[in-house]
Formats: structure tokens, sequence, C-alpha cells
């Protein structure tokens, strides 16, 4: 085995240039070609990476590599996915995984078949603070109201697609990875406001357990916020995932006139920390840390409120 992988980067729009960065600073990856079908892309690429491959042509520098992190547009993932792994290598795709459900569950029984790794990139697990939730153990392992929000003013990005595929997503992971339940029923409600497309989205989700869930994403708020907020007998607790804040009110405070605790957390590059994690997996052959299975329930959740908000029902989760 090796200690240093050897990767391209497939797709060098906005984020595959990030991408693309992280991979040549890092001690255990070598960035040996980037990979993208726009000329214009192309040659940004070879101004800023000179002396590695540049191609539009994946197939003549499968060779050459151990690994791919895929940044193109989610319709071409499924595709991508398939024949990197056919080829034996290891793969890191930006979420979403793929575009259905159906091809996501054909993807997790293609790794039956390939020990390679492969990594989804669902970077918002990466905040410091969730690492730390032992700390904050009453409100993530009993029931509660979840209210989770990722709303900003309008800024002319990703509207070839809806906010459940671009902004929701993240709070679908995360709704499942930091409660570890899946949830049973979800009604939602939406609004085309700027585009042909869902561009506020409210979805409440229903849990066996008796958790509520309540999230909100939309690209066309008065402001920007992202964040977490869970509220059950033992008090509210809130984290600003935008700046890194945490604010707390126990049960347990008497004291009315400073009874919410604030504190802070480091912030971190969550590009760089999914990376570090997706390297150490290949070199040591280990599962990593969020995988196709993961990948693909949260793919199933935004079929569910995609169904809902254009039936009008609430819609089960089997």
């Amino acid at each position: 085995m090796y200690t240093k992988v050897k990767v391209a980067v497939i797709g060098y729009g906005h984020l595959g240039k990030w991408h693309a960065q992280k991979v040549e600073i890092l001690k255990n990856s070598e960035l040996v070609a980037i990979v993208d079908t726009s000329s214009e892309s192309r040659q940004r690429a070879k101004e800023a990476h000179p002396g590695i491959i540049i191609t539009d042509d994946l197939s003549s520098i499968m060779d050459k590599i151990n690994a791919a992190i895929i940044v193109t547009p989610t319709s071409s993932h499924f595709d991508l996915v398939k024949y990197l792994l056919t080829n034996s290598k290891h793969v890191f795709c930006e979420k979403p995984l793929t575009e259905t459900f159906a091809q996501a569950g054909e993807i997790v029984q293609m790794l039956y078949k390939h020990e390679v790794v492969l990594q989804v990139g669902h970077s918002e697990r990466f905040h410091e603070i969730f690492e730390r939730l032992d700390d904050y153990s009453a409100f993530f392992n009993h029931s509660g109201m979840i209210v989770m929000n990722r709303i900003a003013p309008f800024k002319g990005r990703a509207t070839d697609v809806d906010v459940v595929q671009d902004l929701m997503i993240h709070d679908l992971d995360l709704l499942m990875h930091l409660f570890k339940e899946v949830p049973n029923r979800v009604s939602s409600i939406g609004f085309k406001i700027r585009t042909q497309k869902w561009d506020h989205v409210t979805s409440t989700f229903e849990f066996s357990s008796g958790r509520k869930a309540f999230l909100t994403v939309g690209r066309n708020y008065v402001k920007e916020v992202r964040s977490l907020e869970v509220t059950n007998k033992f008090g509210t607790l809130y984290i600003d995932l935008m700046n890194n804040e945490i604010l707390l009110a126990s049960e347990n405070t008497t004291n009315t006139k400073d009874y919410v605790k604030k504190n802070s957390y480091e912030k971190r590059d969550h590009l760089l920390i999914e990376q570090q994690h997706f390297y150490r997996s290949i070199i040591d052959m280990k599962h990593p840390i969020v995988d196709a299975r993961a990948g693909r329930n949260v793919i199933k959740l935004l079929d569910k409120v995609t169904q809902s908000l254009e039936t009008g029902d609430a819609i089960r989760i089997d």
C-alpha cells in the first residue's frame, strides 16, 4: 500500500478549485491531474497548477491515479462514480452522491464488489462543536423539538437546482447523523420566488421517538442564518453555525439576569478535514467517515421532501 495518494480532481469550478488546493497542501496526497470539459476551466487550472496534467479525458489518466474527487454537476455523479469504482479507484464525491435513490442504491451494491473507499462530501458534519456532543447529551439523546435554519439573501448561485437539493441536503444529513434516528413522516410547504424552482421551503419531520424537526431553507431571505436549535425538558441549546457560537439556557439555571450561557468554538477548514479523513481511510483501509449508505439515506429524504412539496401531502418515510 502507499503513503501518498495520487489524486485527480474532476471539475474545476468554484468548489473544485478549493478542493485542488487542499490536495496540494496535504502531506498524504499528490495532485496528479485536473479533469474538466470546459476549455476556460482547463485554462484557469493550467495557470493555477503548472506542471499538473490538465485534460478533458478522464480515461487518459486512469493509470496515473489512485483516487479522484468529483466536483461536477449532480447529473454526472452516477456515471463518474461507476466508472471510477469499476476501475478500482477510490472516490470522494461531493454531495449529493447521485441524482436518485435508485442510483445511490446501485453504488452501494457496487461497493460490495470493489475494495475501495467511497466518501461523500457532507462537509457540515465537521463543525468542531459536533465533536463535543457528549457535553450536551441531554439535548441529543432525548426527545424534543429541533429547529434548523439555512436561509440567506438571493446570491444568484445554484439556481439550476432547488433549495432542497442545494441547501436542505446539509441539514438532512445533520439531522440523521446527530440524532441517530431516521424520521418516519414529512410534510412540506414551499414557494417559487426568484426562479421556477423551490426557492424557500419549510419541512416538518416526525420521528417514532416523539421528536419533531422543523427545517427551513431559502435563498430569498432578508438576512443570512445558519443555525441548529434543540429544545426539550432540559432547556434550549442554540448553535450558530455561521458565527461558531453556542447559547445554552438550561433547566437548572435560576439566575434570571444572565441565565443564557454563551460560548464559542473553533472555526475550521471543513474541506481540508474531509480530505484528511479520505486519505487516511485509503491508507489505513478503514471505513470512510461519511459512507455511501449515508449519502443514499439523505437522497431518500430529499425525494420525500420533493414529493410532499409537489403533492401538498404529508408523506410516509419507510
